[in-house]
C-alpha cells in the first residue's frame, strides 16, 4: 500500500467501501494475531509534566489542576491488582516527570519483575538515554513514546522544546529498539494544520520504524490550553478532521500496513463512543485495550483531555467491564504478556 492509496482510504466517505476497509483489516488482523484481545493494566503514576504542550491538560502551564507523584506501595498495590485480574502487563504512565528518578524507577521495575510474572512497559517521555538503559536492565519489557506526527514544522508549533535542544524522537525510537526494549509510538488525528499527506506519511512511517505497537487516536485538546479552542477546521479540504470515523480509518491502515504490530483499541477512541468505541475499534484492526488501575482519586487529576471515559470507575469495575465486551463481540481474553509476535511478513500483505 503505497501514500496515494493510503490518502485516498482517509478520503473516502462511502459506506460500502469503508466496509471492505473494516473487512480487510479484520481480516489481517485475524490472520497475524488472532482473536485474543490482551489487556494492558494502566498505572498513571504522576501527572507532574516539564512539558509545555500546546493541546495537553497536564502540561506544566496548566495551574488549573493538583498534582501528584505515586508512591511505591501505591502503585504496587495496582501491580498486585493486575496480577489478580489476570492482565500480562502493567504499563507505567506519567508527565515528563524528573521527581521519577531512574534509581527510584529501576527499583520499583526489579521489585515488580521478582515478585510478579508481569510485563513491564513503561511511558514516561523523552529521558536520558542513562535512564532508560538502567530501566531496561532492571528489566522493563517495553516502551512507549507516540512521534505525534511526522511532520516536523507541525510538530514543533505544538511541542515547545524543554531547554535548547529540541526534540527528536524517531532517536529516540532508534536507540529503544537498540536497547532490546518492545517499541510502541503512534500519532494524533486531527491536529490543526495537519493535512491527508502528513497523515499517510504518518502510517508509512509506522511501516519503516517496524514498530512492536502502535497508538492512534484523536486530537483532543484540553480547555486549559493554547490549543484548547483551535479545533481542527473540517470544512478545509486538507485538514484531517478528528473525527471517530477517521480513527477508525487510520487503526485499520494501521493493521494492512503493519500486520504483525499490536494495535490498541485506545480510552480516547472509547471518549469520543462512549457506547461501542473500543469494540468498533477492536473490529476494525486493533489486539489491545487498556483498562485503567489508577487509583480513582489519582485518576481524575490525570486529565490529559477533557470527558476521559472511564474516569470514575473502579480498576475493578473497569476489569469486568471491558472482558464483557470483549467476549460479547465474540473475541478471546488473551492470557500471558502478549508480546509482539514476532514474524517474516511476505511483502505482498504491505501492497
Amino acid at each position: 500500500m503505497n501514500e496515494e492509496e493510503i490518502i485516498d482510504w482517509l478520503r473516502e466517505e462511502d459506506e460500502q467501501k469503508l466496509e471492505t476497509l473494516w473487512q480487510r483489516a479484520n481480516e489481517t488482523r485475524i490472520a497475524h494475531v488472532g482473536d485474543q484481545v490482551h489487556l494492558r493494566g494502566l498505572i498513571e503514576i504522576s501527572n507532574i509534566c516539564a512539558r509545555r504542550c500546546g493541546y495537553c491538560g497536564i502540561s506544566a502551564d496548566n495551574r488549573q489542576i493538583e498534582r501528584y507523584r505515586m508512591t511505591e506501595e501505591e502503585i504496587m498495590d495496582c501491580v498486585q491488582k493486575a496480577v489478580g485480574f489476570g492482565y500480562g502487563t502493567v504499563v507505567m504512565q506519567a508527565g515528563e516527570d524528573y521527581g521519577i528518578t531512574r534509581e527510584w524507577m529501576a527499583h520499583i521495575i526489579r521489585r515488580i519483575k521478582a515478585e510478579t510474572s508481569l510485563a513491564v512497559t513503561l511511558s514516561l517521555g523523552e529521558r536520558p538515554a542513562e535512564d532508560l538503559m538502567a530501566w531496561r536492565e532492571a528489566g522493563a519489557n517495553r516502551y512507549l513514546i507516540r512521534f505525534e506526527t511526522s511532520n516536523r514544522i507541525l510538530y514543533d508549533r505544538i511541542h515547545p522544546p524543554l531547554g535548547d535542544n529540541p526534540s527528536d524522537r524517531f532517536a529516540i525510537l532508534a536507540n529503544l529498539k537498540k536497547l532490546g526494549y518492545e517499541v510502541g509510538s503512534g500519532i494524533m488525528i486531527g491536529i490543526p494544520g495537519q493535512i491527508y499527506e502528513d497523515l499517510a506519511r504518518d502510517i508509512l512511517a509506522f511501516r519503516k520504524l517496524d514498530l512492536d505497537m502502535i497508538g492512534v487516536g484523536p486530537f483532543i485538546p484540553h480547555p486549559e490550553t493554547p490549543l484548547g479552542q483551535c479545533l481542527p477546521d473540517a470544512s478545509v479540504d486538507e485538514q484531517v478532521p478528528n473525527t471517530e470515523k477517521m480513527t477508525y480509518k487510520v487503526i485499520a491502515l494501521t493493521r494492512l500496513v503493519c500486520p504483525e504490530a499490536n494495535i490498541p483499541s485506545t480510552t480516547a477512541l472509547a471518549s469520543l463512543n462512549k457506547t461501542d468505541g473500543r469494540e468498533l475499534g477492536l473490529m476494525r484492526g486493533a489486539n489491545i485495550v487498556m483498562p485503567n488501575l489508577t487509583p480513582p482519586q489519582y485518576r481524575v487529576m490525570y486529565e490529559i483531555y477533557p470527558n476521559k471515559a472511564c474516569i470514575n470507575e473502579t480498576s475493578e469495575a473497569c476489569a469486568s467491564c471491558l472482558s464483557m465486551r470483549i467476549l460479547n463481540i465474540g473475541r478471546a481474553v488473551g492470557s500471558g504478556q502478549g508480546g509482539r509476535l514476532k514474524r517474516n511478513i511476505p511483502m505482498s500483505t504491505m501492497t
